[in-house]
């Protein structure tokens, strides 16, 4: 199954197309063939995900079209709220005065949790020393004090090199920015600025695979697809250094940059055929989609109140 090639796409909407490879799955009668378009919009993380659930979904109703924007979760969250999509995906939960937003339009929505991410940190390919990043290493680099201040990786620490830092990474609007400022130093939304940021987790890839003092982060999703770009870093939280993989980031090693993942459902939305069709079969197929396209599945217990969730949906 082939993904959208800019997956970070910088707000574009890319129209679903079928693939092979059809999972199966849905509530909808056998053979009764539904039409429409189904909005989405918001986390360039997530984005990918719906992507490929959409392109499934096409093999068995080709008459609906998924649009996927990815404006950032924020952004996704703001025209969700505005009416303007059925569908906000997120890499963060949604916070208490986007919700307060929502309330006050009449959006009532339904959050699902559909796969799980470990946040990886890159540096590039020449970079053969920082292999091992600590969590206060890490805020040292990125706090709001480090501007101006450290410059280089010798700054970070005295054994390495003074290579000059080239920092990248996601924009205010990502709730990648957002998990990652509140996890690493201490309250979201607190960076340094004068890196180069962007919605499109393709330009940070581009920013650190063109230094050799470059560092950045986002998804896990996108370091797989970037693997002979860039190198992942091994985090330690302060029980040893750990690598972001499925593994770690299903049982909890990964600390602290593992985190879930969410689409956000429309309730009214939901009472249309074509979306309630595409929910029961994202989540139907939830762990075969994420794995086909190289996201970490839910367990056993998630993946229970997903369908429970959904469940719960489909009676709103």
């Amino acid at each position: 199954m082939a993904l959208v090639a800019a997956c970070g796409g910088g707000g574009g909407n890319n129209e679903a197309s079928a693939s092979p490879g059809s999972t199966g799955g849905g509530e909808q009668q056998a053979g009764q063939q539904l039409s429409g378009d189904i909005k989405s919009d918001g986390s360039s993380t997530v984005g990918p995900l719906t992507t490929a659930a959409s392109e499934f979904f096409a093999e068995e109703q080709p008459k609906v079209r998924v649009s996927v924007g990815t404006s950032g979760t924020g952004g996704g969250f703001e025209k969700f709220c505005n009416g303007e999509t059925d569908i906000s995906n997120a890499s963060r939960p949604i916070k208490d005065e986007e919700k307060a937003i929502c309330d006050s339009k009449g959006v009532a929505f339904t959050e699902l949790t559909v796969a799980t991410d470990a946040l990886t940190v890159v540096v590039n390919k020449e970079n053969d020393w920082a292999k091992c990043l600590t969590t206060d290493q890490l805020k040292k680099i990125w706090e709001p004090a480090a501007q101006g201040k450290v410059k280089t990786w010798k700054d970070v620490d005295a054994k390495f090199p003074a290579e000059p830092l080239a920092l990248a990474g996601p924009g205010t609007d990502s709730g990648t920015f957002d998990y990652f400022t509140d996890e690493i130093n201490g309250e979201e939304g607190a960076s340094r600025k004068d890196y180069s940021a962007s919605e499109n987790d393709n330009d940070v890839v581009q920013a650190v695979s063109g230094a050799k003092g470059g560092l950045g982060y986002f998804g896990f999703t996108y370091f797989e697809e970037n693997a002979d770009k860039l190198n992942a870093v091994q985090v330690d939280s302060g029980k040893g250094c750990v690598t972001p993989s499925v593994e770690t980031s299903q049982d909890g090693t990964y600390t602290p940059l593992a985190r879930p993942l969410f689409v956000y459902v429309k309730n009214e939305s939901a009472k249309r055929p074509e979306v309630k069709a595409f929910i029961d079969f994202y989540s139907a197929n939830i762990n075969k989609i994420a794995t086909d396209a190289k996201y970490i599945p839910l367990n056993t217990e998630q993946e229970g109140k997903l369908k429970a969730a959904v469940q719960s949906l489909s009676g709103s």
